[in-house]
């Protein structure tokens, strides 16, 4: 997708593309601050070259417009999205105690992770599951 708007963007032109470009800059902004563990580097440097190559194409002040406003947006859904999940642990708070319930037993599965992957003799206890697949007899 990043190569296709590249792609279009070069096609339209410095003039037909700066409506576009705010929507355009959406995705390569998210890609370039995202922060998952498993990010792959060539999406971020494809999508550092299309900055780049836009900046070149709409020129530095009409392409620093755009991506001020895209940088603001996200910055404000962000913070919507932090006050919405704040307002719902007092609203909520059975789902919030779920949630948070559920963060530590991912955090405590995690640690034994870790632990079995610097130790590899040390098992770390797990808690059994009692799915059906369990009360099976499979050999």
């Amino acid at each position: 997708i990043f190569k296709f708007l590249g792609a279009i963007s070069v096609d339209l032109g410095k003039d037909r593309i700066k409506p576009y470009l705010p929507t355009i800059l959406t995705p390569l902004y998210r890609e370039l601050n995202s922060t998952y563990a498993e990010q792959d580097p060539t999406l971020k440097n494809l999508s550092q070259e299309i900055i780049e190559l836009l900046k070149k194409l709409v020129g530095l002040e009409a392409f620093s417009l755009a991506f001020s406003s895209v940088q603001k947006q996200a910055n404000q859904k962000r913070a919507t999205r932090k006050k919405q999940r704040a307002l719902q642990t007092v609203a909520n708070p059975d789902i919030a105690a779920r949630r948070k319930l559920k963060r530590h037993k991912n955090k405590a599965e995690t640690r034994k992770r870790k632990i079995e992957f610097l130790r590899p003799m040390y098992k770390a206890k797990r808690p059994r599951s009692h799915a059906l697949k369990d009360l099976a007899m499979v050999e």
